[in-house]
């Protein structure tokens, strides 16, 4: 019995290490090929394409044009990720703007300055989630994951609760739905082992939201729909709304994997249990 203990144990830290050098030589891979440039450029694409959005008096056609060079832009981006992450990130687009329809045109708690959303919106959803994929690849950030993504939630704290005291006279807005949010979004950070992920994740919605709200391309309601809470124009944690997003599509390519390719989902599921 202690042999066959033994045995199992062994194959047990054996498919780790297996694992780990997977996941390992994966990111080495990403991070070789990721400036940091490049996730500045993003930060600042994603304002630009608001600022432009916010002054356009019809959807038609230059609402069109920027969908479809943010989609060129995200397609070339996606050529510097491991074929796994790609396919993540493609699977995020078409959930994010599921929940986009959700949001904006079902329940409500937004509205886009045409009605309709705008064709750029899924793909920036995507370069939301290939930034954070990105960012989390980064020698310096793997090096100090724990800290760096601590740090981030500490930020989104202190936004969250600085929403419903000493921000509420320079906004004008009581922001309880974004302190909602905030336990979701800690969850994410302090559990999830793709921390660092959900860390780069605020980060770039920070940066679309609060542009997007700024430039007019979108405004939140003051009280939002259904919940009856008061929000922010933007919500501050709304970041933790990927934390769902992140899930489904985690879901979806664990489903898709089971489709495609029973044997490699068998072997996906042993090593997660596994690790």
């Amino acid at each position: 019995a202690r042999c066959a203990h033994a045995k199992r144990a062994h194959r047990v830290r054996s498919r780790r290490r297996a694992n780990d050098s997977e996941v390992s030589t994966r990111t080495e891979g990403n991070t070789g090929r990721t400036s940091p440039w490049l996730l500045v450029a993003v930060l600042i694409y994603a304002p630009v394409v608001l600022f432009v959005d916010g002054r356009l008096a019809a959807p038609w056609p230059w609402e069109y044009v920027l969908g479809a060079v943010t989609l060129g832009v995200l397609a070339l981006w996606t050529t510097r990720l491991s074929a796994a992450d790609r396919g993540q990130v493609w699977i995020c687009v078409v959930v994010a703007t599921f929940f986009e329809f959700l949001g904006s045109q079902v329940w409500g708690a937004y509205h886009y300055r045409f009605g309709a959303i705008p064709t750029f919106v899924p793909f920036g959803h995507g370069l939301v989630y290939v930034f954070a994929f990105s960012l989390a690849a980064l020698p310096w950030v793997r090096r100090r994951e724990r800290a760096f993504s601590y740090g981030v939630l500490a930020i989104a704290a202190a936004w969250a609760i600085g929403g419903v005291a000493g921000l509420v006279p320079l906004t004008g807005r009581v922001d309880v739905q974004g302190l909602l949010w905030l336990p979701v979004f800690a969850y994410a950070i302090l559990y999830s082992p793709r921390r660092a992920l959900f860390a780069g994740i605020f980060i770039a919605v920070t940066d679309l939201e609060l542009a997007g709200t700024w430039f007019g391309a979108w405004t939140w309601l003051p009280w939002t729909p259904w919940t009856h809470v008061t929000s922010g124009n933007p919500p501050s944690a709304i970041a933790g709304g990927y934390a769902i997003i992140d899930g489904t599509v985690l879901q979806l390519v664990a489903l898709l994997t089971r489709l495609r390719d029973p044997e490699r989902a068998v072997s996906l599921k042993a090593r997660n249990r596994a690790s």
